[in-house]
């Protein structure tokens, strides 16, 4: 999926959707703009569908998803029956393979996560899978292919992960020294668990 700039696209949804974006160095230049900038203009007022629309970007990007697989995994969660729709679209979005991987740390981003997996450095269940999107289920064992270890890119991973303080959910549990996963549960929406309102997306496409 092809972005864009992340700076500009963060600053006209109004949320440190990348992660190079949510560093204190960044926060602290757009504070610095929107004190120069805003002094005399009126606050932009958005309609409901702004307002959906605005939410929908945040979501996408914040997982870097195109338009066409994002609404299709509306579209599927919305018409599970077993559960609420924002609760469908939340373990949906989670349990993506390449959000796996970035939720283990194992790639500093989602973006770096996903070509982790399309270029082939990811097992699942002792078998090479070259598909983010794949959804992960319970007891699926993830890990590093074995001839991938020494790249460059896994270079000092335990030391990054320790210093990153760790982002692994609950239902995954991980072991950091053999860098080897396993799925124990399904992700859970939460009070509080994320920013994103995905009520709002929901609505956006039940238009």
């Amino acid at each position: 999926m092809k972005i864009g700039p992340k700076y500009k696209i963060a600053r006209r949804l109004g949320a440190d959707i990348f992660e190079k974006t949510q560093t204190q160095k960044y926060m602290l230049s757009e504070a610095k703009k929107s004190r120069t900038t805003t002094r005399g203009k009126r606050r932009k007022i958005f309609s409901d569908y702004g307002k959906q629309l605005l939410e929908k970007q945040k979501v996408r990007f914040t997982y870097g998803i195109s338009e066409k697989q994002f609404k299709n995994v509306v579209k599927e969660s919305v018409s599970q029956q077993n559960k609420e729709a924002t609760e469908a679209l939340y373990e949906n979005l989670e349990s993506r393979l390449d959000n796996v991987v970035y939720r283990l740390g194992l790639s500093p981003t989602r973006r770096m996560a996903r070509q982790m997996v399309s270029h082939g450095h990811i097992i699942v269940n002792g078998r090479k899978l070259t598909i983010p999107s794949y959804k992960v289920k319970e007891k699926d064992q993830i890990a590093i292919r074995e001839g991938s270890k020494n790249k460059g890119m896994f270079a000092g991973l335990e030391d990054k992960i320790k210093k990153d303080g760790g982002r692994v959910p609950s239902w995954i549990k991980f072991d950091l020294p053999k860098k080897e996963a396993v799925i124990q549960g399904r992700p859970a929406l939460k009070k509080g668990e994320t920013l994103l309102d995905l009520n709002t997306v929901i609505e956006f496409y039940s238009k």
